[in-house]
């Protein structure tokens, strides 16, 4: 068997990044940089007014109450077409540019407005309710370098910058199917004995979806040579990766690493961890293939550690795994001390500081509601048998789930 990181190496050598292109910022979401965003002008690109109010001269109203002339209203989107002297003051909405001469705004809730005047009832100092010019961003700033990926947060900043068509790496199109005859379609109405729903394709088009990629669903594929044969060229004609489910193993039906060999080559197809030890890598001609376990489990865990890290080489990330942070174990566990082990935990923060893991449900690779209640997977390295209550434990991170209901934060 293949050491786990020595697997992951081979796997990040073997993918090169596809070509970069130029998309609509709408259709970037998720993808990487493959040039910087670099600040064209100033964010904001003028000083405006924080509040709905009244831009003034903070020496006029240190006195207040006082009462000012009111020049003229500049809402958003318009310039001021006065300058204020002293005793003056412009109506200005959030947003607006500051005229020239103000340094302040005072709230509209603190003034009395009245005809062609206002009462200023509380002073300001300079800067107040003000957002100068650069507040967030000085111009010729870096902001976004190549290879990170264009979160919502991150399209907005493009888009405030002039940004409207960046260029990224082009999105990947991944071919998926799941092999198998005791595979059926989940609209199955009655189970035949012998038979199950395919769930991979699901859990597998979810993930590869949230990813970034395009997916190519090529179906359900039975255990006969020729039509898996086929329909293993022809995903890899179509796609820039190929990802099947269930026909890796040592049986005389697991066909999927014997075609591999016919019709590409094979790296490896063991991998010394916990669940999904029978993982084969290797080539459909060109074409990347990714052959993963039939169970539910060995295929979100082969997913996590090979495939999600090397699509997002792939699209030209720079950050390609996972985060992890240290944990509390809360219930004792036996592992298997010649593999990496990927326990499915869920976490609670403890009173002590620190997040508390506990087992998620049963561990067997088949146990996909467990994986479904999980937050993190809870990391035994090679060489450790077991763990007992309160050992720290590195947990990989798979989600940060919601945990506040309406009822706690409104009341009822």
């Amino acid at each position: 068997m293949k050491p786990l990181r020595e697997a992951q190496r081979e796997v990040l050598a073997a993918i090169e990044p596809l070509e970069t292109v130029t998309v609509a910022l709408i259709a970037a979401r998720g993808l990487a940089l493959a040039e910087p965003v670099v600040a064209r002008h100033d964010l904001p690109p003028f000083a405006n007014s924080a509040m709905d109010g009244y831009a003034v001269r903070s020496d006029d109203v240190a006195a207040a109450p006082v009462t000012l002339v009111v020049l003229e209203d500049v809402p958003a989107g318009k310039v001021p077409a006065k300058s204020i002297g002293r005793g003056q003051a412009i109506k200005i909405m959030t947003g607006a540019p500051m005229p020239d001469g103000a340094d302040a705004v005072v709230p509209v809730e603190q003034t009395e407005p009245g005809e062609g005047e206002v009462v200023i009832r509380a002073g300001v100092s300079a800067g107040a309710s003000v957002r100068p010019a650069g507040e967030d961003v000085i111009a010729g700033t870096t902001v976004l370098e190549v290879g990170e990926r264009l979160t919502p947060p991150r399209l907005g900043v493009c888009a405030s910058l002039g940004y409207h068509t960046p260029r990224v790496g082009r999105r990947p199109r991944v071919a998926i199917l799941s092999t198998g005859d005791e595979i059926v379609p989940p609209e199955t109405a009655m189970l035949q004995p012998g038979k199950i729903r395919d769930a991979n394709r699901f859990t597998l088009s979810g993930a590869l979806e949230e990813v970034g990629v395009e997916v190519l669903d090529f179906g359900i594929v039975g255990d006969e040579a020729a039509t898996l044969r086929a329909r293993l060229a022809e995903a890899a004609a179509a796609a820039d990766a190929v990802v099947s489910s269930g026909g890796v193993s040592m049986g005389e039906y697991d066909l999927v690493k014997h075609l591999l060999a016919e019709l590409g080559s094979i790296e490896f197809w063991k991998v010394a961890m916990k669940p999904a030890k029978p993982f084969a890598f290797g080539r459909l001609g060109g074409t990347p293939f990714f052959g993963l376990p039939g169970n539910p489990v060995s295929v979100a865990v082969a997913f996590e550690q090979f495939l999600r890290p090397a699509l997002l080489r792939m699209m030209g990330a720079g950050q390609l795994f996972r985060p992890r942070l240290w944990g509390v174990l809360d219930e004792p566990v036996m592992t298997d001390p010649e593999k990496t082990v990927f326990l499915r935990v869920t976490l609670t923060p403890g009173s002590d500081g620190h997040l508390h893991a506990g087992l998620s449900g049963g561990q067997g690779s088949n146990i996909l509601t467990a994986l479904a209640a999980a937050d993190a997977f809870a990391v035994v390295p090679v060489g450790i048998a077991g763990l007992d209550v309160g050992a720290m434990v590195e947990l990989e991170m798979l989600q940060m789930p919601e945990t506040r209901t309406a009822v706690e934060v409104l009341g009822g």
